[in-house]
């Protein structure tokens, strides 16, 4: 059974070790001070984002964050799902399925009017799971580093 918790401070060392992970698989390294300064967003209920722990046996198998913006098109705020990994070992348990519906729930009590996010095209196990529980919009990214 999948339970789905904020994250807190006893499951700091479980979230960066698959923090880590998500770094890993898309190939890009986040600097300590900025994951740093990212655990401490995700858990302060003054900032536009958050962040979920799925938990297997009180142990943490996998993580969502999400933040929130306004939007020109609709007057509830949008609710970008940013980062979701889940522990390798632990795939095909439905637990991206069920942090995803968290996020939905989440955004859904803030009065968000929809969820979003990216993946990239290499993504297949992702995009599987995406299919299911999602609209593809047919959009495509566009940008430019600052």
């Amino acid at each position: 059974m999948v339970a789905i918790a904020p994250l807190s401070t006893e499951h700091h060392a479980d979230w960066l070790r698959l923090w880590k992970g998500y770094q890993a698989f898309y190939r890009v390294t986040i600097d300590d001070a900025t994951t740093d300064l990212s655990w401490e967003r995700l858990r302060d209920p003054r900032e536009p984002m958050f962040g979920l722990a799925a938990l297997i046996d009180g142990k943490v198998v996998g993580i969502v964050h999400a933040l929130y913006h306004r939007s020109t098109w609709t007057r509830g705020d949008y609710c970008y799902l940013q980062d979701l990994f889940t522990d390798e070992a632990q795939r095909n348990k439905g637990i991206g399925r069920a942090l995803i519906e968290a996020v939905y729930r989440e955004a859904r009590q803030r009065g968000a009017s929809r969820v979003y996010w990216l993946t990239h095209e290499s993504n297949a196990t992702g995009i599987a799971l995406y299919e299911k529980v999602a609209s593809r919009t047919g959009f495509i990214q566009y940008r430019h580093v600052l």
